[in-house]
């Protein structure tokens, strides 16, 4: 938390904004900015992706590291990139510094985690299949519970979440395109 919110800092500061101007563009709270970049708040991953749109970078950019060479097409568990934070993970399949078109990534939620109040929307279209665990999907006002085998697909633009409200972990593989974050 305490890289994310002085790399944020550094951003924002490069950016030539203040808390209150980049709060405004990203619609958050001037309170959440300074939490976040004061250590003292980890934002949800609805929060982050306003804020990193409104400094016009992408969550794989921010969260990737630049020790994979452009041309690999294999990656171990060890070379994806962890963007979650907290209770969820987000492990991405990355190719540094290249024009992908597609997101892949192993997710991870914990029991009684979720992507968090703030419905999340954006371009593309994402899916995903269910590995082990449950996983409540929320598209515009319909929801889901999906177990071992099922399967989500739909327009990113529409209003989703994602919540876990079994008492085991769920683990699903999911892809985005264009990339997402």
């Amino acid at each position: 938390m305490e890289q994310l919110g002085a790399t944020i800092r550094s951003l924002r500061t490069r950016s030539g904004l203040s808390q209150r101007a980049l709060a405004l563009e990203a619609g958050v709270s001037n309170g959440t900015i300074s939490l976040i970049e004061n250590h003292k708040l980890d934002p949800t991953v609805g929060q982050l992706k306003k804020i990193l749109t409104a400094l016009n970078i992408s969550m794989a950019d921010f969260f990737e590291s630049n020790n994979k060479p452009v041309e690999a097409h294999f990656f171990t568990a060890e070379e994806l990139v962890e963007i979650g934070r907290g209770e969820i993970s987000y492990k991405l399949i990355s190719r540094s510094g290249a024009d992908q078109k597609l997101q892949i990534m192993s997710e991870t939620y914990a029991p009684g985690t979720d992507t968090g109040p703030t419905l999340l929307s954006h371009d593309g279209e994402e899916g995903g299949i269910i590995v082990s665990g449950a996983l409540e999907v929320f598209v515009l006002n319909k929801k889901r519970t999906l177990g071992p085998g099922d399967a989500y697909q739909f327009p990113s633009h529409l209003p989703h979440r994602f919540r876990n409200t079994g008492t085991v972990e769920c683990r699903l593989i999911t892809a985005c395109t264009p990339p997402s974050i």
